[in-house]
């Protein structure tokens, strides 16, 4: 194309760019500067208002050119929770990142929704970051569209259900970290193996569990549901499901636990019934924390990547953000999970 060519095709979509504009200024019935205003993210705008001119750039398929875009040197990172070490692996990957692209990197909490609130949304599109990272959430319709029409792109870490196919996410292969920790238990001589899941409506507990159950099968073992326990993820309920399991009068001889918090919290029931680890109790964790290392006695367990995941996810919104026409529009990827095997597990006692 010859620069004539080449300017009179830019002219021709900032006048289509222009008249959509205006077209939704009109049926909005409100001055273009108050789309403007909306685009921007800017506070001063009634909801309403707000709300009415948001449906109209969806339904017109308004996406903001990365060109017009100023963005700011920033990277927004969503939890629907932070409070464990957990989360202090997933920063670390993502400031990896974020510091090699002269970015920093904004933290946010969903308070243990696995959606964020819509005043978020509006945060998000007033800052105008490089990118989203979510991790273990998720958003809904009109949150992907907003993101979407101010050209911000996102990535979903290990999402908490299924994202669809149009959208970029980094997980581990849960359901071959949970078939490797129960196997390894299996070649033990365990016969008896319970399990301490996630929250159910997570893809990754969900997977660790079915993982559980694949390698009982295999192996010609039965499926106990008595043995099996739905927690949070959390310290106390490991605790409190392992003294549920180990006070059975045919109490499990191991147990794999959904993650190391699960672990320790199992640990801390087992002290408390007078049972050893791992001469009466074997125990696997998923994660692979650093306290993992560290407890007494050190603990078996899957490792997940968190680290490398969360730079994966980095480099991938980053990768969207300058739109690299080698990069897929939307982008699903596993990284491996590898069993880590210490001190906490061990064959059954007589056997």
């Amino acid at each position: 194309m010859t620069p004539p060519e080449r300017a009179q095709t830019q002219t021709a979509r900032r006048s289509a760019q222009t008249a959509t504009l205006a077209e939704i200024a009109r049926e909005a019935g409100v001055s273009a500067p108050t789309v403007s205003k909306v685009l921007n993210g800017r506070a001063d705008v009634a909801p309403a208002t707000r709300n009415r001119v948001e449906e109209l750039l969806r339904a017109h398929g308004y996406r903001r050119r990365r060109a017009e875009s100023t963005r700011s040197p920033l990277v927004d990172l969503v939890f629907h929770e932070m409070e464990s070490a957990w989360a202090l692996e997933v920063i670390r990957g993502v400031e990896n990142v974020a510091r090699d692209a002269g970015l920093s990197v904004v933290l946010s909490e969903s308070a243990g929704r696995l959606t964020p609130g819509r005043t978020w949304a509006d945060q998000v599109a007033a800052r105008r970051p490089h990118g989203v990272i979510l991790v273990l959430s998720e958003l809904d319709e009109s949150q992907r569209a907003l993101l979407t029409s101010r050209s911000i792109p996102f990535v979903v870490m290990d999402p908490a259900g299924d994202p669809g196919s149009d959208v970029p996410s980094i997980g581990a292969t849960n359901w071959q970290g949970g078939l490797a920790a129960t196997r390894h238990l299996v070649d033990l001589g365990h016969r008896r193996i319970g399990a301490i899941s996630g929250p159910s409506r997570m893809m990754c507990s969900r997977a660790r569990v079915d993982g559980y159950r694949a390698a009982l099968e295999t192996a010609g073992l039965p499926v106990d549901p008595a043995l099996i326990r739905n927690g949070d993820f959390h310290h106390e309920s490991g605790y409190r499901l392992g003294l549920e399991l180990l006070r059975q009068p045919d109490r499990p001889t191991a147990v794999f636990a959904g993650n190391d918090l699960q672990a320790l919290g199992l640990y801390e029931a087992a002290r408390e019934l007078g049972l050893r680890v791992p001469e009466d109790l074997s125990v696997v964790g998923f994660d692979d924390l650093p306290v993992a290392r560290w407890v007494g006695p050190p603990l078996t367990t899957v490792r997940q990547p968190l680290t490398e995941m969360a730079e994966a996810a980095a480099r991938l919104v980053l990768e969207l953000g300058r739109g690299d026409e080698t990069t897929p529009a939307a982008t699903r990827v596993e990284l491996a999970t590898s069993l880590v095997v210490r001190s906490s597990t061990a064959a059954p006692a007589g056997a």
